[in-house]
């Protein structure tokens, strides 16, 4: 019989993990609270209880071809960055072209999932939904957790002192929907992530003040790279990689502060970050913005007044209207036992992100709880494609003890580096991890391999973008467009923006430092790599 399969949300990660499921023969049934697919990028006016809160003028922080899923890129007419709206469309095409919406009960909601009696030898587990006031009991042989964590908001107003005799308003980010609120308004927004900065900068289009508060500064990148091409395809190259791999920590540092502070000095702006290590805010316009006195950055929150506020290291205090709380999300699982997914300080002890360490058979997986320095979508669809593997059998993780050691040491380390917060514990280098999910399924490409039988495709995996579609060259799950999908990437990427052409047009990819990409590449191949 097929392995049945319960996947919780039909999100970007339940949408996948429901094809990466019938992919491998097995048995999906996606559970979907909201009557409609999409997860955090359907857009809703109001605000609905468990689930994501979207503004409207949100815009997609990787570009289209370094997120599409890796055998489905997106149509060459898209926008590179895509507004909420077209990437629902993108996934709506998706669930369409693989059929997955025959897979998903909608307006169901998951009340509980418990190990049952016998899991010790069967890893079965028994599913309690409600839809229309019902209850109903399932069994399945295994779980996908896919509810996303952008539910939950954290508002940890304990350390605020003296916000109880505010006399303002202030709400969550959650909360946020138009900047109509902050009409010749003194704005607060407290954190400087990129919902902190996209609201500070919307707010600063019609409020009288804004003022950014942040006790760890940020890295800025643009969307806009080197020569004006998409930020992530210029950094997330094999080449850029094996760079800032190779180089010992405090060099490689060096060499990341050196590429970020080229565009800005991040001191002469006052956003200088704290710590070291390097996961950057993308965001366009703070720059200028700051430029022109219509945002200032000041130090974190000492403590408000009456109608006011005093930050660290500041005498004065500063007059406010509204305060904004861009300070993140709490992990949570409210179906599951606190046992089965352990969140100590917002953060989930989970193998490689995905699998708890303690269970006696892997057959609960949580999908996407991980912030990338890239695509979220491709990683998503590796993690589902690992996780149904090894659902199989046809994967084995190592044993619990190996497994427990390691999610303890990413933790000391994280805590060594930046003190111990959900967002940080969960940032990961994008293709490392990919490469790696991708050895455990044999779909990890082979430059060297490529180089005799395609020296094309090979120099352009190296030297170009790491596009999820180098993950559907070979191994399981191959598919037979992912060579012209790679080749054809720039030529995607370049279709909605050169709407204009002059007479003498020069070549569409970007300038590579090939010197010494090829001594790095001839340097990688007598190694091994």
């Amino acid at each position: 019989a097929r392995m049945r399969v319960a996947v919780v949300g039909a999100g970007v990660s339940g949408l996948t993990a429901t094809k990466c499921c019938l992919d491998e023969g097995l048995k999906p049934t996606c559970f979907e609270q909201s009557r409609d697919i999409g997860g955090l990028w359907r857009y809703t006016e109001h605000i609905e209880a468990g689930r994501p809160s979207l503004y409207p003028s949100v815009i997609s922080n990787t570009s289209k071809e370094m997120s599409a899923f890796s055998d489905f890129p997106y149509p060459e007419d898209f926008p590179v960055f895509l507004p909420n709206a077209q990437l629902l469309d993108y996934l709506r095409r998706y669930t369409e072209h693989f059929g997955l919406r025959e897979n998903i009960r909608f307006g169901t909601t998951v009340v509980s999932i418990r190990k049952r009696p016998d899991f010790a030898t069967t890893g079965q587990w028994d599913v309690v939904t409600e839809a229309d006031g019902k209850q109903t009991s399932h069994v399945f042989d295994a779980i996908m957790v896919c509810s996303g964590n952008f539910s939950e908001p954290s508002l940890p107003l304990h350390c605020f002192p003296g916000i109880e005799c505010f006399q303002g308003q202030y709400f969550h980010s959650r909360q946020y929907k138009h900047p109509d609120v902050f009409q010749g308004k003194r704005v607060l927004v407290v954190g400087m992530g990129n919902s902190g900065v996209d609201i500070a900068v919307e707010a600063s289009r019609v409020a009288a003040k804004v003022t950014i508060s942040t006790g760890q500064g940020a890295w800025m990148l643009s969307r806009v790279f080197d020569h004006g091409y998409p930020w992530d395809m210029v950094f997330n190259t094999r080449l850029m990689n094996l760079i800032r791999n190779s180089l010992p920590g405090a060099l490689s540092r060096r060499f990341v502060n050196y590429k970020v502070n080229q565009r800005l000095n991040h001191e002469n702006y006052g956003i200088q970050p704290e710590m070291r290590y390097f996961f950057p805010v993308l965001n366009d316009d703070l720059p200028s913005y700051i430029l022109t006195g219509r945002i200032t950055v000041k130090p974190g929150v000492k403590e408000f007044r009456d109608n006011s506020v005093v930050f660290h290291n500041c005498p004065d205090e500063e007059p406010i209207d509204i305060v904004v709380f861009c300070t993140g999300y709490n992990v949570s699982f409210p179906f599951l036992e606190e046992a089965i997914v352990k969140v100590e300080n917002k953060h989930a002890s989970l193998y490689k992100y995905v699998f708890p360490t303690h269970l006696q058979r892997p057959t609960l997986a949580v999908l996407g709880l991980i912030k990338p320095l890239g695509g979220i979508m491709p990683l998503v669809e590796m993690q589902a494609r690992w996780v149904t593997r090894v659902f199989k059998g046809l994967c084995q993780l190592p044993p619990q003890s190996v497994m427990v050691k390691e999610v303890n040491e990413k933790s000391k380390n994280r805590v060594k580096w930046f003190g111990l917060t959900y967002d940080e514990v969960l940032k990961v280098d994008w293709l490392v991890y990919m490469d790696y999910l991708a050895s455990l399924i044999g779909a990890k490409p082979s430059v060297l391999g490529l180089l005799c039988r395609d020296p094309r495709l090979a120099l352009t995996i190296f030297f170009g973008p790491c596009s999820p579609y180098q993950y559907r060259l070979g191994g399981p799950g191959r598919w037979e467009g992912a060579r012209q999908a790679i080749l054809t990437q720039w030529d995607r990427t370049l279709k909605p923006t050169r709407t204009r052409v002059p007479a003498r047009s020069f070549s569409p990819c970007p300038s590579l430092l090939t010197v010494i990409g090829f001594l790095l590449l001839l340097a990688a191949l007598v190694l091994g790599f």
